[in-house]
């Protein structure tokens, strides 16, 4: 009997574990330079989206040529969204003018395209249950 309980505990743990943790490949498009880098932020949490320094993770990687590809690996199921700039002059900061208007290129996912203010969790997020890639192109 115990060892058919623990058959059955294995075997609902190894299904749990494959369904919950998935790789999200995120391709961007239309950079217009090599300069500095480019800030994926991926977010879980609609509160805290799209804070800078809130970031479920958050990764900077250089650019080749015309995109950038990166993929984060072994993310649990569930509702994400992403905010992405790119950080042409490398200061860790999305440069806006006087108005808050960003002056370096942005995106965010579902391609959304905002325009008097930053876009919501719900019009930018999209459900993860298994591997998944995302284009995404840039604003300039």
């Amino acid at each position: 009997m115990k060892q058919l309980l623990f058959l059955i505990y294995f075997f609902f743990m190894s299904l749990f574990h494959a369904q919950t943790h998935n790789n999200l490949t995120v391709r961007v498009s239309n950079l217009n330079n090599n300069k500095g880098v480019v800030q994926f932020g991926l977010y879980n949490v609609a509160s805290k989206f799209p804070k800078v320094g809130k970031t479920y993770k958050m990764v900077r990687i250089k650019t080749k040529g015309s995109q950038g590809v990166y993929t984060f690996k072994d993310l649990p199921q569930g509702r994400y969204a992403l905010a992405i700039y790119h950080d042409e002059n490398a200061n860790k900061n999305c440069d806006t003018n006087f108005f808050g208007i960003p002056t370096e290129a942005y995106a965010f996912s579902n391609n959304v395209r905002p325009r008097f203010s930053a876009p919501s969790f719900q019009s930018c997020s999209f459900w993860l249950s298994q591997d998944k890639e995302v284009k995404i192109r840039m604003v300039y």
